[in-house]
């Protein structure tokens, strides 16, 4: 997904496979959760509701991952300026961002596009050809398998399943024993940055 998406869908993404954050969570980012090295889960935003984390345990810190050889950090945040405040993934009256709109507009109509002529199938009445889904594009699965996905590969690193629940804030840990695991889940996040190809995460122009 990385490789065929615009932004600001592409950065989306990627804040939700490496970071683990759940949707809402990601609509919840402001800039000053931003430190450089990790993020900080503070709030979630759901429709045009804003509240608290999930839970006690959801409030928390995850760590920002860099492969080494990038020119900009995993997130990409750099496309936005990197502002010293506000709404992270804003909307042009720096309001919180749509994830529906983005799908809909960006990342659907990026991977349901004909193989022929890059329609979407709603879209090929009038073809010569019929619709073809570009097999090459993966499915999209939804926001949360992204969650999900994180927490598989890192167990197939052989990370601890213990060091997992705290890199995604699960209930069932401690804040006293996930405080005790920053070293942990840094560590567990550069394993997995050793396998990311540099440059899907490299920046590029903004597509609103």
């Amino acid at each position: 997904m990385l490789r065929v998406l615009p932004d600001p869908a592409r950065t989306t993404v990627a804040v939700a496979a490496f970071s683990g954050l759940r949707r809402c969570e990601i609509r919840g980012l402001l800039w000053e959760h931003y430190s450089g090295d990790e993020l900080k889960v503070a709030r979630s935003v759901w429709e045009s509701f804003v509240n608290e984390t999930k839970n006690r345990k959801s409030k928390a810190s995850v760590p920002v991952i860099e492969p080494p050889s990038a020119s900009a950090r995993l997130s990409a945040f750099a496309i936005c300026g990197n502002p010293a405040r506000g709404v992270m993934f804003a909307t042009m009256k720096e309001t919180p961002l749509s994830l529906n709109n983005v799908l809909n507009r960006q990342i659907l109509s990026v991977l349901k596009a004909c193989l022929h002529c890059g329609k979407l199938e709603d879209d090929h009445g009038n073809e010569a050809h019929g619709y073809e889904r570009n097999p090459d594009r993966p499915q999209w699965q939804g926001w949360h398998p992204f969650r999900r996905g994180l927490a598989t590969n890192l167990h197939d690193l052989g990370v601890p399943d213990k060091t997992i629940q705290a890199i995604l804030r699960r209930a069932n840990v401690s804040v006293r024993y996930v405080k005790s695991l920053d070293a942990q889940s840094i560590s567990a996040m550069q394993q997995l940055e050793k396998l990311v190809d540099p440059k899907l995460l490299s920046v590029g122009a903004v597509v609103v």
